[in-house]
């Protein structure tokens, strides 16, 4: 007999998507990894970080998105996939961002809006300081404010 249940059948379905979601997380992990294998032998001391192929991927996914007339809107998509991306990419490399801090700021925001929450994150107290380490490739990137509510421009940014 059928079970009466309709939320009982819906999370059982959930579940029976959440393990497939589970699987097909596991194999993109287990091709970034490979992918790193690849760059190594092909190109050692290239970047591991490819800002230009994220970018194509979220808009290739935004545009998947809405032909499934998807209900999650682009922001939700890009966010879900930031994080993906994020999290194999440290499989790839382990990479430091310095950001203008304290922790809690814009600016963190958008560091981790940018490279997602598998990357580690170093709060810097200056943006002199933020250009040094980046230059310095005591952090990998470094993210500084261009513009904010108090000042506008900042020119020392700029």
């Amino acid at each position: 007999m059928a079970d009466k249940d309709p939320l009982k059948t819906w999370r059982a379905r959930i579940d029976e998507i959440d393990d497939g979601l589970l699987g097909l997380l596991v194999q993109r992990a287990r091709c970034a990894e490979s992918v790193a294998r690849a760059k190594e032998k092909i190109a050692p001391d290239a970047p591991r970080y490819r800002p230009e192929r994220e970018a194509a991927l979220l808009r290739r996914i935004v545009e998947r998105n809405r032909a499934l007339e998807s209900p999650l809107d682009d922001e939700q998509i890009q966010r879900l996939f930031r994080e993906i991306m994020s999290a194999c990419l440290a499989l790839e490399q382990e990479i430091e961002v310095g950001f203008l801090g304290p922790r809690g700021t814009f600016t963190e925001e958008a560091a981790v809006r940018h490279f997602g929450r598998s990357v580690r994150f170093k709060s810097l107290d200056g943006i002199d300081e933020v250009f040094r380490e980046t230059e310095a490739r005591a952090v990998a990137y470094g993210v500084v404010p261009v513009e904010n509510s108090t000042e506008g421009s900042v020119n020392h940014t700029l």
